[in-house]
């Protein structure tokens, strides 16, 4: 028995109940607020600690890399993940739970074919085309001298 494409979309429909879109965009907004939070208080105790200010910023981003890698691997931030949706995609968190997610999930494979071969896979795409972005800006930029 064949399902016309109407009749999908109305079996959809009552498969899936409807997110509440309101209390996503505020749990992502809180949660995303809040990893921002700790990133700004970061840069404040390296700052007191006296360090020079690309050393700040260089720890902070470091820091926050090593702790969303650490949350990561013992299945912390997959359950935070869950909760925030794309309050966790601020750039720096997203970026390191991209590149330890596929390493932990193909690690079965073996440390070359598995993690070696996987780590990149989603975070991969973005880098190769956030560089190539950032090279036609800076050719653009270039030539007509915008910086």
């Amino acid at each position: 028995m064949a399902t016309s494409g109407k009749e999908y979309s109305e079996m959809a429909k009552k498969a899936s109940p409807p997110s509440p879109k309101l209390k996503d965009c505020v749990k992502a907004f809180v949660i995303g607020g809040i990893i921002c939070t700790i990133g700004q208080c970061l840069m404040y105790l390296y700052d007191m600690a006296g360090l020079k200010e690309e050393e700040v910023k260089t720890l902070t981003s470091v820091t926050l890399i090593v702790l969303t890698a650490i949350l990561t691997g013992i299945g912390v931030f997959d359950k935070i993940a869950k909760h925030a949706g794309a309050g966790t995609l601020v750039p720096i968190t997203g970026f390191a739970n991209s590149v330890v997610s596929p390493a932990l999930e193909f690690k079965a494979e073996g440390s070359v074919l598995g993690t070696g071969a996987k780590i990149f896979s989603i975070a991969g795409p973005v880098i190769a085309y956030g560089c190539s972005a950032a090279f036609i800006y800076g050719i653009i930029c270039y030539i007509f001298k915008l910086y």
